[in-house]
């Protein structure tokens, strides 16, 4: 076997991407965007010949506006080379898996992937939360096995989550790195984890939008509060975005979680087909071809009766208190995750939420922003929050080093914890 990561990704001759959903064509375009030759392989016909549809419509589109002349245009398809079967991936450098969230189907793809492709060759998994170490370890390779988390659109959105798994190479993420900065993203390391960085910080600040509407908020209210304080859009309107059933489906196929109180708005809303943007209601509703959200009274019906069949007393809840809980929640979270070596430093969990999540670049990001609220006051509120919401408030031990010192999470270095 070749020595770990002895191609270079830098100058990777030959990509391959498995998937043709929405995930594999905003790769697959990242990549022959930036000269990159892509194979395609779907095991779906139909699926991959649409999908190279959509890429030819996608650069057609770019032509007409003037982004693209012809020649790139023309250059960029011909970077698409749609196969039939694995065996004809045998001597791509690098192949990223985009099919969806099921841990069975992507390590019988890696195992298919080890046995045909060429030993110096690197697996990357575009999972969004799954484990990157238990995929590796059904090949022969897992040091060459890492995780590329695009975000969606991925040939538009910037960031680029490049996970380590426990035996990754140092030169193989090296080469990753290298990649990120040659399709243009912004790529930041981290470890391997239950959502990684960007959704396992996500996971605490949904959770707190999802329980106030449960105490006494509505979805408008959080996402206004939310989007005043500057963020891009609030977690309701993201949820009809990219699809309130996608984690329904995900626990209905897991056969568990769907019992948490958190999350009984969101299974209402998917019994009842509200979807999103794609069924044109879910939170709020859309009108035909509309991407616009609008208000829903059912939907604040609803979150009523869920509170009252749960038991809840409900109470009025202000502006302040939903920007104070969503955004404490993103920072004990990311504290942990320094903590645990899963980013190197703020700075990088920063870049994070900035590229990847809409964080408003005048805070600087979340730990940016809780640097500048200072450590002793963060202890204090957070400790305020476990007093009256429970123990899931516990300050990260980090937090109280940093409150104790008088230093904050800017100063604290990869390897100092």
């Amino acid at each position: 076997m070749h020595e770990a990561g002895a191609v270079q990704l830098g100058a990777v001759q030959l990509a391959a991407v498995i998937g043709a959903g929405t995930m594999g064509r905003g790769i697959v375009m990242s990549l022959a965007n930036a000269g990159i030759k892509v194979l395609w392989l779907d095991n779906n016909p139909q699926m991959l010949e649409q999908a190279l549809g959509v890429v030819a419509e996608t650069n057609a589109h770019n032509l007409k506006l003037g982004r693209i002349n012809a020649e790139q245009c023309a250059a960029r398809i011909a970077c698409v080379i749609p196969v039939a079967e694995y065996a004809e991936l045998a001597q791509a450098d690098l192949v990223i898996e985009a099919v969806y969230e099921n841990l069975e189907l992507k390590q019988q793809i890696f195992r298919t992937l080890d046995a045909i492709l060429k030993p110096s060759a690197i697996l990357a998994s575009n999972t969004s939360a799954l484990d990157i170490d238990a995929i590796a370890n059904v090949t022969r390779r897992p040091q060459q096995v890492l995780g590329l988390h695009f975000f969606s659109p991925a040939h538009i959105m910037k960031l680029l989550e490049i996970v380590r798994g426990a035996q990754t190479a140092p030169a193989v993420l090296t080469a990753a790195l290298e990649l990120g900065q040659r399709i243009g993203k912004v790529s930041v390391v981290a470890g391997n984890c239950d959502g990684f960085i960007g959704n396992r910080m996500l996971h605490t600040y949904v959770r707190e939008a999802r329980m106030m509407l449960l105490e006494g908020a509505y979805p408008q209210q959080v996402d206004a509060a939310l989007q005043a304080f500057g963020l891009a859009m609030g977690p309701f309107r993201m949820y009809d975005v990219v699809g309130i059933d996608l984690e329904w489906r995900a626990r209905e196929l897991a056969g568990k979680g769907q019992d948490d109180p958190a999350i009984q708005v969101d299974n209402r809303l998917c019994e009842l087909g509200r979807f999103g943007q794609k069924s044109r209601r879910g939170y709020y509703r859309y009108a035909e071809g509309s991407r616009q959200a609008e208000h829903d009274p059912e939907v604040d019906a609803l979150v009523l009766a869920v509170s009252e069949q749960l038991g809840l007393r409900r109470r009025a809840i202000d502006d302040s208190e939903i920007v104070e809980r969503c955004l404490l929640a993103l920072v004990n979270e990311g504290a942990k995750i320094l903590e645990e070596n899963i980013a190197a430093n703020s700075h990088d969990i920063d870049l994070v939420y900035l590229n990847g999540y809409g964080f408003p670049a005048s805070h600087g990001g979340p730990m940016s922003w809780a640097d500048s609220q200072g450590p002793a006051a963060l202890l204090q509120r957070l400790r305020s929050l476990q007093q009256d919401f429970g123990k899931h408030w516990q300050p990260a031990s980090l937090i109280e080093r940093l409150a104790a010192s008088g230093q904050r999470f800017a100063d604290v270095k990869e390897g100092q914890l």
